[in-house]
């Protein structure tokens, strides 16, 4: 025999999808500083060898030894002066050139008096470039030495792409570190929703909640119409039994016999509804509810409408939910206020299409997509429970395999119910 898996609660449905969430998030910001972090060592370090290149060029004594020496000489002067700002300045190679780029220092002793390997910008300017030397690939900004307005040669200060990998490495941490309190956070935020979830929802799956919330909105619209045809039965009786005491026999039969036959024409088009009797008994509340509010109510019912596509509490709450939206649209639209609804057989014959139209202003074509979103409601705040009928409705279409379409010119929503849905 099959066993059948449990659902998850709608708590833990929640708690995983906020776990994922906080996981794909934090790891698209770790994705977003460490490229941040390897384009700012990638700054720093061009701000520095161009700054400690201009320096150097601005250095007295790198004019004069270039201006004046010969190049052994100058090699004695500043070879010791590039090795210890290397050091001091964990560079990677300062080298010092002639104007034809003849190396006068370099980290590798036995390459000086070589050609430098790299761009000498002309005209001479501060240029910082990419580049792959004797030390290979490097970041190096190379600037021209003047000595009183003569270009005596050039100072080209670098480090190598390793170094900047390593200074990179070294900031990992503080990102490593970030990711692991982010996802730490998210995960406590988690929790506690999951806590607050389950408050709530107790150990009902998601769609155990989603049943729940259509049968609340079942029996809400069910009641409301019910509330409307006892209220319009309450009046008209006590008006026959008013014009009894005064006497008035015949306009207290003729107005229960009137009462009767509108009572009856009703139920003869909602016994149309064999497949779905809750939902008759829908229309027929509905009814006396657009009687109350004065809006005219328009119902037809095909004998071939199919039934059982959803079970009845969701039918009551789809439909009731439509009704519902096009009363309200009609009461507050111009008048003559009117509402009308029709359920018949799709052209296979096996599907349901249930058409809700009303006197309304329609829905703009900007808001036809939010409305079925959740707390999303084109109506004032302090009708209270606004932005969940709709968006209802679009839960169970979508579930049923259903589609839903909205017209205008008059305001009409369309739901079409494929055959073969919920038994």
């Amino acid at each position: 025999m099959a066993i059948r898996r449990r659902a998850r609660s709608a708590a833990s449905v929640v708690f995983v999808a906020l776990v994922i969430a906080v996981i794909v998030v934090t790891a698209a910001l770790a994705a977003v500083l460490l490229w941040t972090t390897q384009q700012s060592v990638t700054a720093e370090s061009e701000r520095v060898t161009r700054t400690l290149a201009l320096a150097l060029a601005d250095t007295p004594a790198v004019q004069n030894a270039l201006a004046d020496d010969t190049r052994t000489a100058a090699t004695a002067v500043l070879q010791p002066v590039a090795a210890r700002v290397m050091t001091d300045a964990r560079i990677d190679f300062i080298t010092i050139m002639e104007p034809d780029g003849t190396r006068v220092t370099h980290r590798d002793v036995s390459v000086i008096g070589e050609t430098y390997i790299g761009t000498i910008p002309q005209p001479p300017a501060t240029f910082t470039e990419e580049y792959t030397g004797t030390l290979g690939p490097s970041l190096r900004t190379i600037t021209p030495v003047y000595d009183d307005g003569r270009l005596v040669g050039w100072v080209s200060v670098g480090v190598t792409t390793g170094s900047i990998g390593a200074l990179f490495l070294e900031r990992l941490p503080v990102v490593a570190i970030a990711a692991i309190v982010a996802v730490a956070a998210g995960f406590a935020v988690a929790l506690v929703v999951r806590r607050v979830t389950r408050r709530v929802t107790g150990d009902l799956s998601a769609r155990g909640v989603r049943e729940t919330l259509s049968s609340y909105e079942s029996m809400r619209t069910l009641g409301e119409a019910l509330r409307a045809q006892t209220h319009e039965h309450g009046n008209r009786m006590h008006t026959a039994a008013s014009l009894v005491e005064l006497g008035r026999i015949d306009e207290a039969i003729a107005l229960l016999t009137e009462a009767s036959r509108q009572s009856q024409a009703l139920v003869d088009v909602a016994a149309g509804t064999s497949g779905d009797p809750a939902v008759g008994a829908l229309l027929l509340g509905k009814a006396s509810q657009a009687a109350e509010r004065g809006i005219r109510w328009e119902t037809h019912i095909d004998a071939e409408a199919p039934g059982g596509l959803l079970p009845p509490m969701e039918m009551v709450s789809l439909v009731g939910n439509l009704v519902d939206n096009a009363l309200d649209a009609a009461a507050a639209g111009p008048t003559p206020r009117w509402v009308s609804t029709r359920l018949s057989p799709d052209v296979s014959g096996t599907g349901l299409i249930i058409e809700v139209a009303d006197s309304g202003a329609g829905v703009p074509a900007e808001l036809r997509e939010r409305i079925f979103q959740r707390g999303f409601s084109t109506k004032a705040a302090s009708a209270g429970g606004r932005g969940v009928g709709l968006a209802l409705v679009g839960a169970l279409v979508r579930d049923a395999g259903g589609t839903v379409e909205i017209g205008t010119t008059p305001s009409r929503f369309t739901v079409t119910l494929p055959g073969g849905g919920a038994a």
